[in-house]
């Protein structure tokens, strides 16, 4: 009789376990049958700053992204931003930003070659299938900032046959190609320069992406004016629900849209949430924007001096990051504002990337929980995590060899 009474019970708690390992399950197939592609990272510099072994797993807390976590968050493809700081535009400054594009792209190359069981370069769309297929990660480049091109337009075209195959027309600060988005002096050329529409054209030319991340408002209207193609932000969020300029508004989102490109959710947490301004660690980053003069160093000790004091406020005064459900919020922004087919994901891991939950690139599948969660289906997530993405740079090549 005793056992009897039991048994109910018993049937709950294990149908309790049931739907919790089903649910666990589900969420995990639908990760693992997204094709995952990541389209901003600035891992390059941790190679260019120092010796940085990409075979080897490094913990969240010092690195975002390596080979081995790239396969533990089973992502098939992944774009190794090749990040160059905008200083003045001097004969020296070009050269200097031109060496180090180079270094950043050698260095990769050679971790590649050393470990070839985990990633391979990826230079078409059609790369990452074939190399998630293999079980490895497609590794592709992207220059983050013209600055390395200089005033010379051939140098689009070399770093192309280089494997480069989007370019952020510019970074924190004007350069001669376009306005910045967060220049303290304001814009330069109102938008995009001439040289810059230039660029823009060759880049459709060659069937490389525009990246739109970065530019002020104005120089993306002209990018939308002025391409051929579809564009990308490769990471960038949603102004409505942070009032950030890095950020895009509801109706620059719409343009996109309308050009049939994508907007790349990046998980920085200055993009997701508003920074809590009564936090010691805002706190302390603007008295150091003060000291350094809204980041506007003397020197390149000055430079260094700053990095350093940025992170030693991090190490001591942690920001408190936002969640994936924070990052989420922006992803369904985007999907009832334009659609399912024109939002992705762009980490910035590296880069100050991260969230409390999703700390590197092995913590992606929580992501996709996430989108579970909030009643996505398989095919939905297929095209946040790369499908969105790849049908632009599908379109991309398939407008510059038509042209050919």
């Amino acid at each position: 009789m005793t056992t009897y009474n039991k048994l109910p019970s018993l049937l709950l708690i294990l149908s309790s376990i049931f739907f919790f390992l089903t649910g666990c399950n589900n969420n995990d197939t639908a990760h693992r049958k997204a094709l995952v592609i990541d389209t901003h990272t600035d891992t390059p510099m941790q190679m260019a700053n120092h010796f940085f072994d990409l075979g080897v797993k490094h913990e969240a807390d010092n690195s975002k992204v390596d080979f081995p976590r790239l396969r533990e968050g089973e992502v098939d493809g992944i774009f190794f931003g090749l990040f160059t700081s905008q200083k003045d535009r001097t004969t020296e400054n070009y050269e200097e930003a031109y060496r180090l594009e180079n270094r950043m792209i050698d260095s990769t190359l050679v971790a590649l070659k050393r470990y070839p069981q985990y990633a391979r370069l990826a230079t078409n769309s059609d790369d990452v299938l074939r190399i998630s297929k293999e079980g490895k990660t497609a590794i592709y480049f992207g220059m983050e900032n013209g600055f390395p091109i200089a005033k010379d337009i051939s140098r689009v075209k070399e770093f192309y046959d280089k494997g480069v195959r989007y370019i952020t027309l510019c970074h924190s600060k004007n350069n001669d190609i376009s306005d910045s988005s967060t220049d303290p002096d304001s814009a330069e050329h109102n938008g995009l320069s001439k040289f810059g529409k230039d660029i823009v054209r060759e880049m459709n030319r060659l069937g490389m992406i525009i990246d739109v991340s970065h530019i002020s408002d104005k120089a993306f209207y002209d990018v939308m004016e002025l391409s051929k193609a579809p564009v990308i932000a490769s990471h960038s969020s949603v102004r409505s629900l942070c009032n950030h300029p890095r950020n895009m508004s509801d109706d620059m989102i719409k343009r996109l849209a309308e050009n049939g490109g994508v907007i790349q959710i990046c998980i920085l947490g200055d993009y997701i949430r508003p920074a809590d301004s009564a936090s010691m660690n805002f706190i302390k980053k603007e008295e150091l924007r003060i000291k350094y003069h809204n980041w506007k160093y003397a020197n390149d000790d000055e430079r260094k001096a700053a990095w350093a004091a940025w992170d030693s406020i991090d190490h001591k005064y942690p920001e408190v990051l936002p969640t994936v459900s924070d990052a989420v919020n922006h992803i369904d922004f985007v999907v009832k504002l334009v659609g399912i087919d024109h939002v992705g994901i762009g980490s910035d891991f590296d880069g100050g990337g991260g969230l409390t939950d999703c700390k590197d690139v092995a913590a992606f599948p929580k992501i996709s929980e996430e989108l579970v969660k909030r009643g996505y289906s398989q095919e939905e997530i297929d095209k946040i995590w790369g499908g969105n993405f790849l049908r632009v740079f599908r379109e991309v090549e398939r407008i510059a060899k038509s042209k050919s």
